[in-house]
């Protein structure tokens, strides 16, 4: 104790232990607000309802990102992935040196900080910046393991609502691990949930959602526990609660996708009475106040009375330190395991804005572990047999619009995209230009590929840090390229930007004839120049537009080539676009079938990568 009062007095801005609440996160994985007190009339889920009810509900909280690794790199740092470049799955690029784990400050401060269990914050040297966030982070991790009187910090990760439960084991596997863990009157009945109108109402459909909701009624089970543990112990009164999911649901056209069934997340925050004067309202209220994972880490600073972080790219809702509301919550999609693609939203809590800069690729692209879904495989036979309607048909079309605008208090589930509508230009206007803003201010480092980033990497340097310098990342000029992609006036532009000195560029020239829907013989002649680029992925995207548009001759080669490079993260470009290529690419199954030999004995150390590869080659060389 006189350790914590001597640093309250050394440390400026700082209050007493005594006078610093505990918080307790209880995370869970995947899942949309699907929770009674949210208005799901099939939710069994008493124990969150219960805590809604002691508590205040946001009904306005979003993730920065639809899938976790870049969602928690979010949450542990306070700042975008995208301004980080730890925004694709597991690509573990390094940050830089002064972006500290928000934890830290909260150490300083004697706070006993514990992480149960999950972190996959998708960076390189993930083990030192775990050591350096957590006095202790594994599945054994308590706020019991602290000295006596000392305030806590602790994270409960739930899994139990991750897309493996609710979507992707095999039938068996869920009654085994979770339906058996249910009672009879625990379980839901297919014949009544009615699936949301972005779905066909199917008996697999029904199946999928009743399946959805039985983990989400476990996971409150078990959220319980974990406050009856804090009940017991005699800290319920001096411990703010937060509830809340990782991002959205891990179902089909939730999770890896920017509308609210992807980013939007429920959030509970409950006040005992010693620090209700904290909260924002009073118990069982609700808030329409828009906040993004990006305010969490100085929210949880804020409450406790510690110092900030300059890195902080987000503001406090809560205590001494909140801010104003924000006005905007921005979302970023980018690869996720095979599936490449690069999509950005903004949400200012009625207009919902994506811009996809991929738009030739499917919301629905095939992905080896969500291909495991019965429920997605049975959307991908309806959409081949031309049986879906609506959302359904949106989400499974082969294509998506450049550009989605919804209205979002009308039309809830974003089943009606606006951008083309001549009533709602104003609003189209508004939303693109604060993306844009958005990209611009935060040095979006999503115009890179992984290879070419990894090359243009010195030692010693980070992503962010090259994202910053315009000189080496001219970005205004990266999002011109890239805004081109599936624009069918841009074709002599491309052509021009093939030649550019920043292969970056030239990677988006070739995208972007890639998407067209046809090409001119110029087109042609350009792609077959850039065969040769000095970028074994401009390399890769050229061909892969070549091939695509029927020239595979000249192109199969190229790709050859770069599936046997030593740079695993061009060997993944090359296995995807022989994956969505087709047919065209039989002259290389032979090659392909050595190299997936290879991913499978490397993915037995732990080559993430190699795994990626696997999905995709799995997926090419199928008959």
């Amino acid at each position: 104790m006189l350790r914590l009062l001597l640093l309250c007095l050394v440390i400026p801005g700082l209050t007493p232990a005594a006078e610093r609440p505990n918080i307790l996160w209880l995370t869970a994985e995947d899942m949309s607000p699907h929770l009674g007190c949210y208005g799901d009339a099939q939710a069994l889920t008493p124990r969150l309802d219960e805590l809604a009810k002691q508590g205040v509900r946001y009904d306005r909280a979003f993730a920065t990102a639809p899938v976790c690794s870049p969602s928690r790199s979010c949450l542990i740092t306070g700042m975008y992935a995208t301004s980080l470049g730890t925004q694709r799955l597991r690509s573990a690029f390094p940050v830089p040196a002064e972006v500290q784990p928000f934890t830290v400050p909260l150490r300083e401060a004697g706070y006993h900080c514990t992480n149960n269990v999950k972190t996959d914050y998708n960076l390189r040297g993930e083990a030192d910046f775990i050591r350096r966030a957590w006095d202790e982070s594994s599945n054994k991790a308590h706020w019991r393991g602290r000295r006596e009187g000392q305030p806590f910090f602790a994270v409960f990760n739930l899994m139990t609502t991750h897309q493996s439960r609710t979507s992707a084991w095999p039938q068996e596997e869920f009654e085994r691990e979770v339906g058996s863990r249910l009672s009879m009157g625990e379980r839901h009945d297919p014949a009544r949930m009615p699936p949301p109108p972005f779905y066909p109402d199917t008996p697999g459909t029904r199946q999928a959602w009743a399946r959805y909701h039985d983990c989400i009624t476990l996971m409150d089970r078990q959220a319980g526990e974990i406050l009856d543990q804090l009940t017991a112990d005699g800290l319920a009164e001096d411990t703010i609660v937060f509830f809340y999911a990782d991002h959205g649901m891990g179902m089909p056209r939730g999770k890896r996708c920017l509308q609210d069934s992807g980013l939007r997340v429920p959030l509970i925050v409950r006040f005992p009475k010693k620090w209700a004067h904290l909260a924002p309202a009073g118990p069982g209220s609700a808030t329409d106040r828009l906040v993004s994972f990006v305010d969490f880490a100085p929210t949880v600073l804020s409450l406790c009375g510690v110092r900030t972080l300059a890195q902080f790219q987000g503001t406090a809702f809560l205590g001494a330190g909140a801010g104003k509301p924000r006005a905007f919550a921005f979302g970023a999609r980018d690869r996720v395991d095979e599936a490449f693609d690069m999509a950005r939203s903004v949400h200012d809590g009625r207009w919902l804005y994506i811009r996809n800069f991929m738009p030739h690729l499917s919301w629905m692209q095939p992905e080896g572990y969500s291909d495991q879904s019965v429920f997605r495989r049975e959307l991908k036979r309806l959409a081949a047999e031309n049986k879906l309607e609506g959302g359904a048909r949106m989400y499974a079309s082969p294509r998506r619009p450049l550009e989605e605008l919804y209205d979002t208090q009308a039309d809830p589930e974003q089943l009606h995209n606006l951008a083309v509508d001549a009533a709602h230009q104003d609003e189209l206007k508004q939303m693109r230009a604060r993306l844009r803003r958005w990209q611009l201010e935060t040095r979006d480092a999503g115009c890179f590929t992984e290879p070419d980033l990894w090359a243009r990497l010195q030692p010693g340097e980070t992503p962010r840090g090259i994202a910053q310098d315009d000189a080496r990342y001219p970005l205004t000029r990266l999002l011109e390229a890239a805004d081109a992609v599936g624009r069918d006036d841009q074709a002599a532009a491309q052509r021009q930007w093939l030649r550019d000195a920043d292969a970056a560029v030239r990677y988006w020239a070739a995208v972007g004839l890639r998407a067209r829907s046809q090409l001119a013989e110029q087109d042609r002649a350009a792609l077959r120049a850039a065969l040769k680029d000095t970028s074994p992925v401009v390399r890769v995207e050229a061909a892969t537009a070549l091939a695509a548009h029927g020239d595979a001759t000249p192109a199969l080669p190229v790709l050859r080539a770069a599936l046997n490079d030593p740079t695993r993260e061009i060997v993944l470009h090359a296995a995807r676009a022989l994956e969505l290529l087709g047919a065209v690419t039989h002259p290389l199954r032979a090659d392909m079938q050595l190299v997936l030999g290879a991913m499978r004995e490397a993915e037995k150390s732990g080559d993430t990568m190699a795994m990626f590869v696997r999905f995709a080659l799995e997926a090419a060389l199928q008959p």
